[in-house]
């Protein structure tokens, strides 16, 4: 048995090396991130989308400006309202919140998040070039962009260190092969070698340590299951792992119950890659919803009502299905008419438990 070491990313150190990943719509929200940071690692609330199923907005608003307005407006409200649930559940713990460079609201729920004192904000779905500027008044917040490959962890370093005068407190590493939802690689890149972990990360430790001679930490995702893998992504050079589809079988998991279910009774064929309308591959579990996507005919909505992305194909073409409104659905507990986006090693799990004891287990205590 491998002790694991502690992890260090800015000012904050968490006990494990071990970051729970951000999953929206609502499956990773304030009891989930609570409950990881209590039992040592660092907890993730997912600012995507949070509005939609809020007391703050109203779908059926029918001026469709007002609606818009509206849904932002309701995201930092809920946002808030996670952020501050999760601190009152631990308040001792590393809470920190996901948010994509995708979303029109992505600047206000940064500065939002940022505000609200969390301790880090980790940013993928886009290279978040601009992050140092909307959280310049909070330097103890750390900053952690999401990365697939060096080539973009270079580019990242080079305009932060030009523009911002800083550099990245740590990189998570995306290996779009395994890791569910939305994924950092575009479709004739997937199942590619040269994204695996044994060739990134060390290359990034490298570049990192050596080239810029920054002991920034690298964070491996997409995978990581149990303890062996852990130690197998220490061993090539990461200082920690992010896990998300492993938090999903748990008692504190924010996803309905059936959400949970579903995980649990799922097969390993079940994992299959979509089209998204955001215009990336998606990882999910195979239901109706899915089936319908894979053979284009999703049930389409009247229109675009939120507004909410950058690239959208099912606002912009009517092509496709609203993203948020399909995964809100399924984290509600309709698995068979929602998206419910899966990592690859989906249907490993046996049961749902405590976080505490999955942590337990992850770390063999």
């Amino acid at each position: 048995m491998q002790t694991l070491p502690s992890l260090q990313i800015g000012q904050h150190i968490a006990r494990y090396p071990i970051i729970q990943g951000g999953m929206g719509i609502r499956i990773s929200g304030a009891n989930l991130a609570a409950a990881v940071a209590n039992a040592g690692g660092i907890g993730i609330i997912s600012a995507v989308g949070l509005g939609i199923n809020s007391p703050y907005f109203d779908i059926t608003q029918p001026n469709a400006r007002l609606r818009r307005e509206e849904f932002f407006a309701a995201n930092r409200l809920a946002l808030i309202d996670e952020i501050n649930k999760a601190r009152e559940l631990s308040p001792n713990g590393i809470i920190g919140v996901n948010v994509m460079v995708a979303a029109k609201d992505y600047e206000t729920l940064v500065r939002t998040a940022a505000e609200q004192g969390v301790n880090l904000i980790i940013s993928g779905a886009g290279l978040p070039l601009q992050l140092p500027e909307y959280t310049a008044e909070y330097p103890e917040v750390a900053l952690v962009p999401i990365v697939s490959t060096t080539r973009a962890a270079k580019i990242m370093c080079r305009k932060w260190e030009r523009q911002y005068k800083r550099l990245p407190d740590a990189f998570v590493v995306e290996n779009p092969n395994t890791a569910g939802g939305h994924l950092g690689a575009k479709y004739e890149e997937l199942d590619d070698v040269a994204l695996e972990p044994e060739q990134v990360i060390p290359e990034l430790v490298n570049y990192l340590h050596h080239e810029l001679g920054q002991p920034i930490p690298v964070i491996a995702a997409g995978g990581v299951w149990d303890h062996a893998d852990i130690v197998r992504m220490l061993e090539l050079g990461a200082s920690g792992v992010q896990i998300g589809t492993r938090f999903i079988t748990t008692d504190e998991c924010d996803a309905d119950p059936r959400y949970k279910e579903f995980h649990l009774h799922a097969q390993p064929e079940d994992v299959v890659v979509i089209k998204s309308p955001v215009g990336l591959p998606g990882r999910a579990l195979r239901n109706p919803f899915v089936e319908k996507a894979m053979s284009g005919s999703a049930p389409l909505e009247k229109g675009c009502l939120l507004n909410c992305l950058h690239v959208c194909r099912f606002r912009d073409t009517g092509e496709s299905y609203c993203i948020v409104r399909a995964l809100d659905k399924a984290a509600r507990g309709d698995v068979e008419n929602g998206l419910v986006f899966s990592g690859s090693n989906a249907g490993r799990a046996d049961r749902i438990m405590p976080v505490a004891e999955l942590m337990a287990e992850l770390v063999q205590l």
